[in-house]
């Protein structure tokens, strides 16, 4: 599946109501964003796929692919565009084993051997941070940009920096050859998802020009 890793928005509903959480996957779109994850670490099955579904609806209507974070089953049952895994979950292979050639599955590495492997058993992009510490419950260890940059050159599929990244530290990415910015709280907490979202987009767009 062709998609655009540019502005990778993850979700986080610790300070959302399901209401203004699919208001904010809304106005994430409105602004540009061009994937969107759906990532629910304390939900039991049932009630993410109920989650899962109502997200889709709007992502489907600004045809940005919706990732699922852990849940191959949840995926598949809302057939979103794929699935993202870390250490932890699911290993690569058997989410592509599961899921067929035709939807996408990424992967956290951290260092250069495992986003290696992750290519090797199939994943369509990594995500790598944390670039800086976040705010999110999501236990992080900060990753140089050196080593962000080592992984880009290491494997031929897009890379994602994510940690703690906004509008005004990001910076630091300038020059790197990811292929995308991935944001939490910079879109999630904003007050305007949407302008949020767009600063954070033509910001990346400007340091990478393609």
């Amino acid at each position: 599946m062709q998609f655009d890793p540019t502005l990778y928005v993850i979700t986080d509903s610790t300070y959302h109501t399901t209401e203004t959480l699919l208001h904010a996957v809304d106005q994430a779109c409105a602004g540009g964003a061009t994937l969107i994850q759906l990532r629910e670490k304390d939900t039991g099955g049932r009630d993410y796929l109920a989650l899962a579904q109502q997200v889709k609806a709007i992502t489907d209507r600004w045809q940005v692919p919706l990732i699922i974070d852990d849940r191959v089953d949840v995926a598949i049952a809302c057939d979103a565009a794929g699935v993202h895994v870390g250490a932890s979950d699911l290993p690569v292979a058997v989410c592509r084993k599961l899921l067929g050639p035709d939807k996408i599955v990424g992967a956290t590495a951290k260092t250069v051997e495992a986003a290696q492997a992750a290519y090797a058993d199939g994943a369509d992009y990594l995500g790598t941070g944390a670039i800086f510490p976040t705010t999110t419950h999501v236990t992080t260890k900060v990753t140089p940009v050196s080593t962000l940059d080592e992984i880009c050159r290491a494997v031929p599929i897009p890379v994602v920096a994510i940690g703690g990244l906004n509008a005004e530290n990001m910076d630091v990415l300038a020059g790197s050859p990811i292929a995308g910015i991935a944001v939490v709280s910079a879109v999630m907490k904003a007050e305007d998802p949407r302008a949020a979202a767009a600063q954070i987009k033509e910001k990346f767009l400007a340091q990478h020009k393609r």
